[in-house]
C-alpha cells in the first residue's frame, strides 16, 4: 500500500468562554468516510484563542478544566495584549498557548486509537462566540491506497 495525505475540516460553532466541545464523533466520522486504515491523523485549529486536546468528557472535568485555567491566567487581570489591541482577550491567548492548537492521534486498523474515557476535545477561549474550522490531516495507509 502506498502513504496517502488525506485533508479534511470539522466546521465548530462555539459559545467563546471556555466553551469544550467533543469533536470525537466527527473525527471518526472523517477516518470512515476516508477509509483511513493505519497512519497519524492531526487535529488542529488555526486559531490564536482557542486548543485541541483530550479529556474524559464528564461534567466534573468540564468544571475543573475552566476552574484550573483560571487560576493559571484569569480572564479579568490586565494584560498588555489587552493595552495593544483593546479586545480583552488576552487571557484567550495565553490559555491556547498553554494547551495547543493541535493533537496527533494513530489511526490503527481504521480506528482511532484513544482510550476508554478519552475524548477529543475543541476549547474556544475567545470572549465571544465564534465559528471555527478544525484541520484534520491524515498520512498513512487508505483502503483505497
Amino acid at each position: 500500500m502506498a502513504v496517502k495525505v488525506v485533508n479534511g475540516t470539522i466546521p465548530v460553532q462555539s459559545k467563546g468562554f471556555n466553551d469544550i466541545i467533543d469533536i470525537t464523533i466527527f473525527v471518526r466520522e472523517f477516518v470512515e468516510k476516508e477509509k483511513l486504515v493505519n497512519g497519524q491523523l492531526l487535529v488542529f485549529i488555526n486559531g490564536s484563542t482557542a486548543a485541541i486536546s483530550t479529556i474524559e468528557y464528564e461534567p466534573g472535568l468540564l468544571q475543573d478544566l475552566p476552574a484550573m485555567l483560571e487560576k493559571i491566567a484569569p480572564m479579568h487581570q490586565r494584560y498588555r495584549h489587552d493595552d495593544t489591541w483593546h479586545d480583552g482577550n488576552g487571557y484567550a491567548h495565553l490559555r491556547s498557548t498553554l494547551i495547543g492548537p493541535s493533537f496527533t492521534v494513530p489511526v490503527a486498523e481504521g480506528r482511532l486509537v484513544l482510550g476508554t474515557w478519552q475524548q477529543i476535545i475543541l476549547i474556544d477561549f475567545d470572549n465571544s462566540p465564534r465559528h471555527r474550522s478544525v484541520f484534520l490531516q491524515f498520512v498513512g495507509e487508505t483502503a483505497s491506497s
